[in-house]
């Protein structure tokens, strides 16, 4: 029986990477993404490696809309072995979609509502993909976000901490499925191409330090994405990995940042989760 796949972000970069590396392991792969052209070259490269399987499905993960939307046409298939919630995304300026911090939307709250959705068909794995940026971020999660100025580098790590407590938290409390998270490290993407660049991104303390900062950012994102990728790729086809193990850059388990294990993080998280992004939209002005 042909193993299905499913992973966000997947047009380029880590996310065609791991697509690639899902291939070759045998599985039919359907990348997600919001651009066509991207998504048709992404699919013929797929499927050069030996294979006619792999799809596009074309969705902004950036609307919770689009969100549900693609969920219930992924479930209706059928079940699903694996889905790798590849995606993420930095926003420079304090931006909002639909009244939420829009860092807090695509980091988490999308992969989190792409799982939920898919959970009746999911028969095998989740992988999250985390990122190191959460040793910066602010631990509170009474709101969608602290309060405060706004950081694009902090806010993001916020948002990557929130979906990391939340996978450990699904690991803990379902238990017919394996639920991991893959550390990438960071590579040349198109997601940090530039936008590192500026110290507006960091808090004021940390821009004194910009040099030594720049520099850091400068080397993290230096490497290719088939290196990048490998984690994910591990997460998802080791399996003797157990549930709830967190893949580090060199591809070897590493122990979870300690406030994404704290239950009152976790309790948090997924109120705000069930709050800002409902398995079924309720229109504004309607309780739930």
């Amino acid at each position: 029986m042909t193993r299905k796949a499913v992973i966000t972000a997947g047009t380029g970069g880590i996310g065609l990477e791991t697509a690639l590396g899902l291939a070759d392991a045998g599985y039919a792969v359907t990348v997600v993404g919001r651009n066509a052209e991207r998504g048709a070259k992404a699919v013929e490269r797929i499927n050069a490696r030996g294979g006619e399987t792999a799809r596009f499905l074309q969705a902004d993960l950036a609307s919770l809309d689009e969100v549900r939307t693609l969920a219930a046409l992924i479930a209706g298939e059928g079940e699903l072995a694996l889905l790798i919630n590849n995606v993420g995304a930095m926003f420079h300026d304090h931006t909002q979609i639909d009244g939420v911090e829009a860092s807090f939307v695509v980091n988490h709250l999308s992969p989190y509502l792409l799982t939920e959705s898919l959970l009746p068909v999911l028969t095998g794995r989740v992988v999250n993909v985390t990122s190191r940026a959460i040793v910066t971020a602010k631990k509170a999660f009474d709101a969608v976000e602290p309060p405060g100025d706004y950081y694009a580098f902090h806010w993001y790590g916020r948002a990557k901490l929130a979906n990391l407590a939340y996978t450990l938290d699904l690991a803990q409390r379902h238990k017919t499925i394996s639920v991991l998270a893959a550390d990438p490290g960071a590579a040349a993407t198109a997601m940090t191409d530039g936008t590192l660049t500026d110290p507006e991104i960091v808090s004021p303390a940390l821009r004194l330090l910009w040099p030594l900062v720049r520099r850091t950012f400068e080397r993290s994102t230096s490497g290719p994405a088939t290196t990048a990728a490998r984690s994910s790729i591990r997460a998802a086809t080791d399996a003797t990995l157990a549930s709830g193990t967190v893949i580090g850059p060199h591809t070897t388990p590493v122990t979870p940042h300690r406030a994404a294990t704290d239950p009152r993080v976790q309790h948090a998280v997924r109120a705000l989760s069930e709050r800002h992004a409902p398995l079924v939209h309720v229109p504004d002005g309607v309780s739930n």
